[in-house]
């Protein structure tokens, strides 16, 4: 979708931005909260002290049942960590902060994560498909079994707040995430 590119925008325009999927990664890593947790759920997915997510795949994909039990051990320890970060923005007077969620309709939507508006990032879907298969390790199995978890793109554009369409240039992505931050800080920082 261009989700990582629009986060770093954000951040260039001076928004704090909170990342779910690095949050993940960080507990997933060596020394990491999720790691005993996980592995005693899903016996070998540690490695070296971390999380090897193609072998978690190999449990939880396809598997609602898995995904339910790790979703069960690791959102509360997302859920801290996204806390923690809204609390330091807070302390530092920011008006303004983003939480990048890519799952944000699927665990329990915006409310439940403390938003004040969405912004869905989106293409059209023969160019979020071939984004998407280009990544390492993405396969047409694991697209579908992740494309049949997620609420669809038209349906999240539709509930959006704003949509940023990163079909286009970079430039004009860029001009799209300068004027999101504008009308927000007008706003007040309800974002």
């Amino acid at each position: 979708m261009g989700k990582s590119t629009v986060s770093n925008m954000l951040k260039e325009e001076g928004v704090p931005v909170w990342d779910a999927d690095a949050t993940v990664h960080k507990l997933y890593s060596a020394g990491g909260a999720a790691v005993p947790l996980v592995e005693a759920e899903f016996p070998g997915v540690a490695v070296a002290g971390a999380i090897d997510r193609a072998a978690l795949s190999k449990y939880v994909v396809g598997n609602e049942s898995a995904m339910r039990r790790l979703e069960g051990l690791v959102h509360p320890l997302v859920a801290a960590d996204r806390a923690a970060f809204l609390q330091q923005v807070r302390a530092s007077g920011q008006a303004l902060a983003v939480l990048d969620i890519p799952l944000l309709y699927e665990t329990g939507g915006p409310s439940r994560h403390g938003c004040d508006a969405v912004a869905v990032v989106s293409a059209a879907a023969e160019l979020q498909r071939a984004r998407v298969l280009a990544r390492p390790g993405m396969s047409e199995e694991k697209l579908a079994a992740i494309l049949s978890r997620q609420v669809p793109d038209e349906e999240k554009r539709q509930q959006a707040d704003f949509v940023l369409d990163t079909g286009v240039d970079l430039a004009d992505t860029r001009r799209q995430v300068g004027q999101l931050v504008a009308e927000l800080r007008r706003k007040g920082g309800a974002a």
